[in-house]
C-alpha cells in the first residue's frame, strides 16, 4: 500500500477547473439575483392585496403579524415554492450551536379517506414544535423536557435550497426562553433602533426609523479534497494539531490581492451564481494575505438579514466547495505560523431619511448629531469592552486573536488622527464660546466643521479590533466560523443602553430650563473626557500597550473560559435586562453553553491529537529510526572502529533526536491524558473550561512541538501527514 500523502498529493496536482455551464450564459446579476427568494415582487403575484397590505404593515412597523393572515400567506408561499419544484419545507433556524438547524415536512397531509392532499397551513408556517432538549441549551431545557417552539420571522424573506422551502425563523424553550441567537439579535436590534430614534429626535423631528446596517467580511481557506481527507485533524477538528512551517508562506506578500488561480475562480464563481441567487448581494472576492486563504463580502444590509445571509452563504460554500473537489475551512486558525480568518462586521446606523448616523454631516449640526453618536458609541464600548470580548472569543477564534493582523484580546477603538483631533478640540471648547446661535436659528460649534474629506482621510489599523472607517464602525475581532449575530446582539444592546443613559441625562437637563444644544454640547464633551481610555491608535501588539491597557483599566483577560464570565457581571446582566435583550436566566444558560462548546472542542482536538501521535508521527519516526540503526550497524560491519565513528556520527546525532522528541511525545500523550480525565472530573462546565484551558492546552503545545520537529527529521517518504508546503499551496 502507498503512502496515503503521496497518493493525495498526485491526485490534488491533477484536479482541473470545473465548469458549470450556468455560468457561461449571457444572464445578468440581475436576471438572477434573488431567484430562489419569495420577495415583495413575487407576493405581489401569489397573495392577495389586503393580505400583502397588513403583512407589509407589520413588517415595516415591527408588529406580530396576525396569525388570521398566515393561512393566506401560506398558501401564496407554497403555490410559489411548488411551481419552482419544492417539495418538502422546513422552519431554519440558528440554535446555540453557532450553526443553522432545519426539519423537512412534505407539502402534503392524508385526509380521512387515507388520501394524499397537499397542505401547508398557516399554523405551519407560523409555529413548529421542534426538539429542544437535542440541542444546547444551558439547563433551559431538561433531557426529558423536549418542548421547544419555532416561530416565523416574517422579516427576513423565505427562499428555497433545492427543493426545500427554507423559513427563517427564532427558536424559543417551553417556558419563554431564546434557545437561539436570533431571538436576541432581533430584541437588540429594536431596543437601538429605539433608542437611536429619541436622540435623533434632538435634531431631526421627521425622522421615523433607524435601522442597524451590518456588512460581513467573510474569510475562509480552501484546502483539496484529498489533502483534506488525509489529514484526520482537518477532517476532525478544523485546523491542523501539527505541523512544521513551509519554508514560504506568506512572508513574501504575495498571494494578498493577487490573480485568482483559475481552480479557485470557477468555485468562486458558482459560490456567488448560488448567493445571488438565494439573494445575498455579495460584491467582493479576492485573494487574502495567507497562501490559499480568500474573502468575499457583500453589500450592506439590515442587520438581521445580513446575519441570515452570512448563515446561509457559510452553508452554500461548503455545499459548492465539495462539487470543486475543495473542502472550506471556516476555523479562525486552521494553520500556525500565518494569517488566521476573521469574519469583519461593518456596523452602522441609517434613518428612514437616508442619513447614516456615522457619518460626518455637511454643517454644524449634522456634525453635532454624528459626534453625539459616535461618542455614545465610544462610551458603551467602555462601559462593556469586557462583555464585547466575550462576545467574540471561543475556542477557535482563541487561537487566532493577537497575531498575524488580528487584533489582540483587548478592545480599543481606533478613530484616526484627524477625528482625534476634532474630539480633543470639542473637549476644551469653552461652553459660551463653543454654540453660537444667531437669530435665524442656527447653530455654529466654536471649532472649525468636520471636514467632508473625513470620510476618506480616515486610516486604517490592523491591529484595532473595533475601528471607525469613515462611516461605520468595523468590529474586526469576530471570528470566521462565528454566528456573527453574538457579537451584534451584544453591540447593539450596549450602545442602546447607553443611548437610553445620554437621552435620560439631556432631557433631565432640559427640563429644568437649559437650552437643548448647550446641553448636548456639555454632555458629549463630558463623554469625550470619560471614554478616552477606549481610544487607541497605536500598535496593538506592542507589549507596552498591554501594560498601558491595564493602566487603563480595560479588560486585559486572555483566558477563554475567564472572559465568558463578563455575560455574567452585574453591569452586564444590568445591560442586557435593562433593554431587554436577554434575562438572567438566559445569560445563565448562554454562559454554560460557552463553556461547555469550549470542552468539547479542545476534549475533541486532544483525543485527535493523541491519535495522530500514536498512530501517525510515531510510527514513521521509529521507521526512520530502525533504518538508521540498521545503516550504523553495516558501516560497523564493513568500516574500521575508526572510519565508523566518523561514518555514524550524523546517524548517531539523528537517532537521538529522534529518541528524545519520540520519548517527548508519548510522555506528553500519557500527560494530556490524564489531565483531560482530571479536568472531566470537575463539578460544572466552567471549572472543567478553566481546566482544559490551564492544564490539556499547554500540553498540546508541548506535543505539537516535538512533532513538527520530528517532521522535519524524519525522511519525507515516510511522512504520512501532507505538510504545510502541500496544503498551503496546491489549488
Amino acid at each position: 500500500m502507498g503512502n496515503v500523502r503521496f497518493e493525495a498529493i498526485k491526485i490534488a496536482k491533477e484536479r482541473q477547473p470545473s465548469n458549470d455551464q450556468r455560468l457561461t450564459t449571457n444572464d445578468r446579476v440581475k436576471d438572477y439575483f434573488a431567484r430562489d427568494v419569495f420577495t415583495r415582487a413575487k407576493m405581489k403575484e401569489y397573495i392577495a392585496p389586503e393580505v400583502l397590505e397588513q403583512l407589509f404593515d407589520d413588517v415595516d412597523n415591527g408588529r406580530t403579524i396576525h396569525r388570521d393572515i398566515a393561512g393566506s400567506v401560506a398558501i401564496g408561499m407554497r403555490k410559489w415554492a411548488m411551481d419552482r419544484g419544492a417539495t418538502h419545507y422546513t422552519h431554519w433556524f440558528q440554535p446555540l450551536t453557532g450553526g443553522t438547524a432545519e426539519k423537512h415536512d412534505a407539502f402534503f397531509t392524508l385526509n380521512k379517506d387515507g388520501q394524499l392532499m397537499e397542505d401547508f397551513s398557516g399554523d405551519s408556517l407560523y409555529q413548529q414544535e421542534p426538539d429542544a432538549s437535542s440541542f444546547p441549551s444551558g439547563g433551559i431545557r431538561n433531557t426529558f423536557e423536549a418542548r421547544g417552539y419555532s416561530a416565523w420571522d416574517p422579516s427576513s424573506p423565505v427562499f428555497l435550497i433545492g427543493d426545500t422551502l427554507c423559513i427563517p425563523t427564532v427558536f424559543v424553550a417551553y417556558t419563554g426562553e431564546a434557545l437561539d441567537y436570533k431571538t436576541p439579535l432581533i430584541r437588540s436590534t429594536a431596543s437601538l433602533c429605539h433608542a437611536a430614534l429619541e436622540v435623533c429626535g434632538y435634531f431631526d423631528k421627521t425622522v421615523k426609523h433607524v435601522h442597524a446596517n451590518l456588512g460581513w467580511e467573510q474569510e475562509y481557506f480552501l484546502v483539496d479534497e484529498a489533502l483534506y481527507m488525509a489529514r484526520p485533524d482537518l477532517m476532525l477538528t478544523g485546523r491542523t494539531l501539527m505541523g512544521h512551517d513551509s519554508a514560504k508562506n506568506q512572508q513574501l506578500e504575495d498571494h494578498y490581492f493577487g490573480s485568482i488561480p483559475q481552480r479557485v475562480l470557477a468555485f468562486m464563481r458558482e459560490l456567488e451564481y448560488e448567493a445571488l441567487c438565494a439573494g445575498i448581494p455579495v460584491r467582493t472576492r479576492h485573494n487574502e494575505v495567507a497562501p490559499n486563504q480568500f474573502e468575499m463580502a457583500p453589500i450592506f444590509e439590515d442587520v438581521n438579514l445580513a446575519n441570515d445571509h452570512n448563515l446561509l452563504v457559510m452553508s452554500i460554500m461548503e455545499r459548492v466547495a465539495q462539487k470543486h473537489h475543495f473542502r472550506v475551512l471556516l476555523h479562525e486558525k486552521p494553520y500556525a505560523g500565518v494569517n488566521g480568518s476573521g469574519k469583519h462586521c461593518n456596523w452602522s446606523l441609517q434613518t428612514n431619511t437616508g442619513v447614516n448616523l456615522l457619518a460626518p454631516g455637511k454643517n454644524p449640526y449634522q456634525n453635532l448629531q454624528f459626534v453625539t453618536f459616535l461618542v455614545n458609541v465610544l462610551m458603551a464600548v467602555q462601559r462593556h469592552n469586557g462583555l464585547l470580548k466575550a462576545s467574540i472569543v471561543s475556542a477557535t477564534n482563541e487561537h487566532r486573536l493577537g497575531g498575524n493582523e488580528a487584533p489582540p484580546a483587548i478592545i480599543s477603538v481606533f478613530l484616526g488622527k484627524q477625528l482625534t483631533e476634532v474630539l480633543d478640540k470639542l473637549e476644551h471648547a469653552s461652553a459660551d464660546k463653543g454654540i453660537i446661535i444667531n437669530a435665524k436659528k442656527e447653530m455654529k460649534l466654536g471649532v472649525a466643521n468636520i471636514p467632508e474629506i473625513l470620510l476618506d482621510n480616515t486610516d486604517r489599523n490592523r491591529t484595532s479590533p473595533f475601528a471607525f472607517t469613515g462611516n461605520r464602525f468595523e468590529f474586526r475581532a469576530v471570528g470566521s466560523s462565528a454566528n456573527c449575530g453574538g457579537a451584534m446582539l451584544a453591540l447593539n444592546a450596549a450602545v442602546a443602553e447607553q443611548l437610553m443613559l445620554f437621552k435620560a441625562e439631556v432631557d433631565g437637563r432640559i427640563e429644568k430650563g437649559e437650552p437643548k444644544e448647550r446641553v448636548l454640547f456639555d454632555v458629549i464633551k463630558k463623554y469625550i473626557v470619560a471614554c478616552k481610555a477606549i481610544r487607541f491608535d497605536g500598535n496593538g501588539y506592542d507589549d507596552e500597550w498591554k501594560t498601558e491597557a491595564a493602566k487603563r483599566g480595560l479588560d486585559c483577560e486572555t483566558s477563554v473560559p475567564l472572559i465568558i464570565d463578563r455575560y455574567l457581571a452585574p453591569e452586564s446582566v444590568k445591560m442586557f435586562q435593562y433593554t431587554n435583550v436577554l434575562s438572567e436566566a438566559e445569560l445563565h444558560s448562554r454562559s454554560e453553553v460557552k463553556w461547555g462548546t469550549y470542552v468539547k472542542k479542545i476534549q475533541i482536538e486532544s483525543r485527535v491529537l493523541g491519535d495522530l501521535v500514536i498512530n501517525h508521527v510515531l510510527p514513521a519516526a521509529k521507521r526512520y529510526q530502525t533504518m538508521l540503526l540498521q545503516n550504523v550497524l553495516a558501516v560497523k560491519q564493513v568500516f574500521s572502529a575508526d572510519e565508523t565513528a566518523t561514518l555514524n556520527a550524523m546517524d548517531y546525532s539523528i537517532i537521538r533526536q529522534i529518541e528524545q522528541h519520540s520519548g517527548g511525545l508519548f510522555a506528553g500523550v500519557e500527560a494530556m491524558t490524564e489531565a483531560r480525565h482530571k479536568a472531566n472530573r470537575q463539578p460544572d462546565e466552567r471549572s472543567k473550561a478553566i481546566a482544559y484551558h490551564d492544564t490539556v492546552l499547554p500540553l498540546m503545545a508541548e506535543i505539537r512541538s516535538h512533532a513538527d520537529a520530528l517532521e522535519l527529521i524524519v525522511d519525507d517518504e515516510l511522512w504520512t501527514l501532507p505538510k504545510y508546503r502541500e496544503l498551503l499551496f496546491i489549488h
